[in-house]
């Protein structure tokens, strides 16, 4: 077993498993066995082979906290909550000391929308293992969903030092900046998470501009129509080779912390982003070509990025968006991007579908659609925040443990005042915010 512990630690995975299946060809029953099989099936990305073996493994060795505190995990992958909940509480029962089974558990029960025993179980984590770095994260996101906007933005600022976060910035030797005017110096501001979150933070850009004169922006080239639309970027970098010498840097995500943002103080100037004039008429001719006149226009998006950590939670399938293409006097305008919009083409439904995913080039592209569409319905991608940031009228269906950023309890955001938010009242049932997207969308 420490053979095949070995092999699996260095990726050759045949090797483990050729020695496991020797192992439980002998022994059936022998339960570390178990539990690598269940590891290499982690490894290779076979949840189902997984629990099965982790499950055998449970039953031969009942009193292992290891096995209960992987397969809540597993568990929780897969939606099956009530069964993650009840081993990550056999977990913590079994090894009270463990910092990582309470921290399991803190997830799974936000996963639950137990916030408040989300909180207690990473301070529980935290009060064990002061330094571990996804512990502090998963607070900050249940802190901020709650509100909690002062503790929260403190402990957001662990997500660079989590196992496998990317460097912030190759440089070496650089000063953080404090939120201090710098009227002398430069001030490097990054773009360092995806592209939703880019927008919803390029709002505090002109702020930072008031206190910082030379100000470089360093973020993707797919960011730079929206990005460098905000005021006071002396220099736009997409590539760290272009980037000339600053005195201090902060990350974009950073900026609610130094500003001392809460829900009443957020900066929201919508819109921020607006569409280019010309590439508005170009896209207002082609869609007047395949609309029909006295039609509404409704853009859907249906998917997020498949490779996102939640995607199993935000993402659905075009069939569930079914209720809209009841709409009368409706066209839907599919934005969607990536695999899921081939799905277009199997569908059937009384409203038309007009599939641009493919004609879309970049963002300046979709902005110019997003400001003649009459409405868009999404789940939570960069097309919510785009459309928010611009001030456009967007119906968001959100997972029942949504993103932080969009707050609990509540149809509302104050981040985008055009946005109105649909929720699941039950984990992985998008029935109930799609059927009540598709009855507002009657009453305008």
């Amino acid at each position: 077993m420490a053979e095949a512990e070995a092999h699996v630690q260095s990726e050759r995975f045949d090797a483990a498993e050729e020695i496991v299946s020797r192992v439980l060809d002998a022994h059936p029953a022998y339960a570390p066995a178990l539990h690598q099989a269940a590891i290499l099936a982690h490894r290779r990305k076979q949840p189902q082979l997984a629990l099965h073996w982790l499950e055998k493994a449970i039953v031969s060795a009942p009193d292992q906290p290891i096995f209960h505190r992987n397969i809540c995990e597993l568990y929780r992958s897969q939606g099956r909550l009530e069964d993650a909940v009840m081993h990550g509480r056999k977990a913590v029962e079994l090894a009270p000391e463990d910092a990582g089974a309470h921290y399991n558990l803190g997830v799974i029960h936000y996963d639950r929308m137990e916030i408040d025993e989300a909180i207690a179980c990473a301070r529980h984590a935290l009060s064990l293992q002061p330094d571990m770095a996804a512990t502090h994260f998963e607070l900050a996101e249940a802190l901020l969903l709650n509100g909690a906007f002062e503790e929260g933005w403190r402990e957001y600022e662990w997500r660079f030092d989590m196992p496998n976060s990317p460097s912030l910035l190759p440089h070496k030797g650089k000063t953080l900046w404090d939120g201090k005017a710098m009227p002398d110096g430069a001030l490097l501001l990054i773009g360092d998470q995806g592209f939703g979150d880019t927008i919803q933070f390029c709002r505090y850009v002109s702020e930072v501009a008031k206190l910082c004169p030379n100000l470089i922006m360093a973020c993707s080239s797919e960011m730079r129509p929206i990005v460098a639309q905000q005021n006071g970027i002396v220099h736009y970098a997409d590539r760290w080779e272009e980037v000339p010498a600053f005195d201090a840097y902060c990350s974009l995500s950073g900026l609610p912390r130094l500003f001392g943002t809460d829900l009443q103080s957020i900066p929201a100037p919508v819109p921020y982003v607006h569409a280019d004039a010309s590439l508005v008429a170009k896209w207002r001719k082609r869609l007047e070509a395949l609309i029909p006149k006295g039609f509404r226009t409704v853009g859907i998006v249906w998917a997020g990025r498949p490779t996102h950590g939640n995607d199993l939670n935000r993402s659905m399938s075009l069939k569930k968006l079914a209720p809209l293409s009841a709409l009368e006097q409706t066209v839907l305008v599919s934005l969607q991007m990536g695999p899921a919009a081939a799905q277009a083409a199997d569908y059937y439904g009384r409203a038309p579908l007009i599939n641009l995913g493919a004609e879309i080039v970049d963002f300046t592209d979709t902005m110019a659609i997003l400001e003649i569409l009459d409405h868009v319905v999404a789940v939570d991608t960069s097309i919510v925040h785009l459309a928010g940031a611009m001030g456009r009228p967007v119906s968001v269906l959100l997972p029942f443990a949504p993103d932080w950023r969009w707050l609990r309890d509540r149809s509302d955001s104050p981040w985008y005042p055009t946005v109105e938010l649909f929720r699941q009242t039950f984990p992985a049932d998008w029935s109930g915010p799609v059927a009540r997207v598709a009855a507002r969308l009657k009453l305008i």
